[in-house]
């Protein structure tokens, strides 16, 4: 990747040890002549990277989270610094942030371009989601009827609490935890899993990416909450419709050179079959 000459940070001075280790890093992009500007605010307003080469986040995966529209829409790849959990998206320890700081500038990073969701509430404005669309009741944890047609296909309808469309990205945030499959990111696939079905037999289904969905309120007078990436949220009463598919923009995400997906995977879910360590 070319140099980086311009870049912003966002930081979440909510994590402990980000504003410190904020503070090194801009002092080391500073020394490097880089323009810099810096914020403790997520979700970005519209506009606030642009003419930025890469964005800075330091914090957890949510902090990133709140940054991925902005940068989807300004092409700019964002570099997750972490400093909160699991980290499956912030994929930059504060160690190697420390160490390799001096070579992302001088651009030694990769960028792998992650697809995204794009949903719209009963024909309304947009909106984007690197993670997952979640649709579940808005107050109670009662069963919702939701109809599914694929490309004007009925699919199903699903009596459950709620349905997870998630990304190859999101495959490892809420959809794992319903139960759904671990997908590889470069998998331009969206995956639809129910949140504890009423029926046993409904599993998760994997949508090619060209797909169109549309999931229906069927639920008498209960009106649904959409969750976009488990911030923003919509709501969907009954007959409205929800329709989901493929984004048109794609989020880069930096990572360092040598990057390995299934060497997160193994450490942040602690894989291990007791199989002697391989030299």
């Amino acid at each position: 990747m070319k140099p980086i000459r311009s870049l912003a940070f966002v930081i979440n001075s909510e994590k402990t040890g980000a504003l410190g280790l904020g503070r090194e890093l801009v002092a080391a992009a500073r020394a490097k002549g880089v323009r810099l500007k810096q914020t403790t605010r997520f979700s970005l307003p519209r506009g606030y990277l642009s003419g930025c080469d890469a964005c800075c986040v330091i914090g957890g995966d949510g902090t990133l989270l709140g940054v991925v529209r902005e940068a989807a829409l300004e092409g700019v790849p964002l570099i997750g610094v972490n400093r909160g959990s699991l980290g499956f998206l912030t994929t930059f320890s504060p160690e190697e942030a420390r160490s390799e700081f001096d070579d992302l500038l001088e651009g030694s990073f990769r960028v792998d371009y992650r697809a995204m969701l794009e949903c719209r509430v009963a024909g309304g404005r947009p909106s984007l989601a690197l993670n997952d669309v979640v649709i579940k009741d808005e107050v109670t944890s009662r069963l919702v009827l939701l109809e599914v047609f694929a490309d004007g296909e009925l699919v199903t309808d699903y009596l459950s609490d709620g349905l997870i469309l998630a990304t190859a990205t999101g495959s490892t945030a809420y959809n794992l935890s319903a139960g759904g499959p671990i997908i590889h990111p470069r998998a331009d696939v969206i995956a639809m899993t129910p949140i504890c079905p009423h029926t046993l037999t409904n599993r998760s289904i994997i949508f090619r990416d060209s797909v169109k969905l549309r999931v229906t309120n069927r639920s008498k007078g209960a009106r649904l909450l959409v969750g976009i990436d488990g911030s923003r949220e919509l709501r969907a009463s009954t007959g409205e419709s929800i329709d989901i598919s493929i984004a048109g923009v794609r989020l880069p995400l930096a990572q360092r050179r040598g990057y390995s997906h299934f060497a997160v995977i193994r450490t942040k879910l602690k894989w291990s079959g007791g199989v002697a360590e391989r030299k």
